[in-house]
């Protein structure tokens, strides 16, 4: 089982994609499988050039894996880790997910842990140890504290939760609901492949003659009602998503506006979707006693 049948190619980085889908440090695989974790780090590393077939298949078991082997003339050629009859290459071989980037290295040159999920700090919020941005919009040389280029989470629930937001994302749909819906109206929504739904778009036509009070030959505009996502899905785009299909639905249709009224979170959020503060608007208005 030499690396030149093509068997092992890339066997660390395939054995690294099975421990974090299993949420497994070196250490935690080596005493689940009884392998050495030095072994585990010389085949990850690429080291181990010819490690022993019973050694693969401990190590590919206790991660939650299977082994295949199959013929090379065959359509399940060679072997594959986890998935049989289909190729793991680049792929996650528990999951549709996509391996995250194993060339990273830390500032000692090292790797980091496979079962973290290591992502990069674009912005304060990506990095959990930046607990005072949302506090304070201070300038970059202004940052009480230095931000790091990656970050990750070492909380077993946060990755958990941090993976099934991901696939949920990745998963949702938005579609245009016309039945029941009165003529110049739009209602987007967001859902799962299962028909759970977890957002909502409402938007309606107004007549910019009876807006202004003048002839302009029957010139419209779309007005934004309202944009709703999950509170366990916020975050993650859908709302955008959905605002940028109002976006494509009303050129389509030949209008050339979407306005909206918002306050609070939903401000910087529709900056964020390339609306434009309109300072000719009225002014919201509260009568109390």
């Amino acid at each position: 089982m030499g690396a030149e049948s093509g068997v092992f190619d890339d066997l660390g980085s395939m054995l690294r994609a099975l421990r974090r889908q299993a949420d497994l440090s070196q250490r935690e695989l080596a005493s689940l499988s009884g392998v050495p974790q030095s072994t585990v780090a010389r085949i990850e590393s690429g080291q181990a050039a010819d490690p022993r077939f019973q050694t693969v298949q401990r190590l590919v078991r206790a991660a939650g894996g299977a082994l295949r082997l199959g013929t090379v003339a065959g359509s399940d050629a060679g072997s594959e880790l986890g998935c049989p009859g289909r190729a793991c290459r680049g792929r996650d071989p528990l999951g549709d997910a996509a391996i995250p980037d194993d060339t990273r290295r830390d500032e000692a040159g090292r790797r980091y842990p496979a079962h973290l999920d290591v992502r990069k700090v674009r912005t304060l919020k990506d990095w959990p140890g930046a607990w005072w941005a949302h506090s304070y919009t201070l300038p970059f040389e202004r940052w009480p504290l230095r931000v790091p280029k990656v970050t990750y989470d070492l909380d077993r629930g946060r990755r958990d939760e941090r993976r099934l937001r991901e696939r949920l994302r990745d998963a949702v749909e938005i579609r245009r609901i016309t039945e029941g819906v009165p003529s110049g109206c739009w209602r987007l929504v967001a859902e799962l492949p299962d028909g759970d739904l977890v957002g909502e778009l409402r938007a309606h036509e107004r007549s910019l003659d009876l807006r202004y009070g003048e002839e302009m030959g029957d010139r419209r505009e779309v007005v934004l009602d309202g944009v709703l996502v999950a509170p366990r899905l916020r975050l993650l785009g859908i709302g955008r998503r959905l605002v940028d299909r109002l976006a494509a639905e009303t050129r389509d249709a030949g209008l050339t506006a979407v306005c909206a009224l918002a306050e609070l979170d939903g401000i910087p959020f529709l900056l964020a979707c390339g609306y434009r503060i309109e300072w000719s608007r009225p002014q919201a208005l509260r009568l109390e006693w």
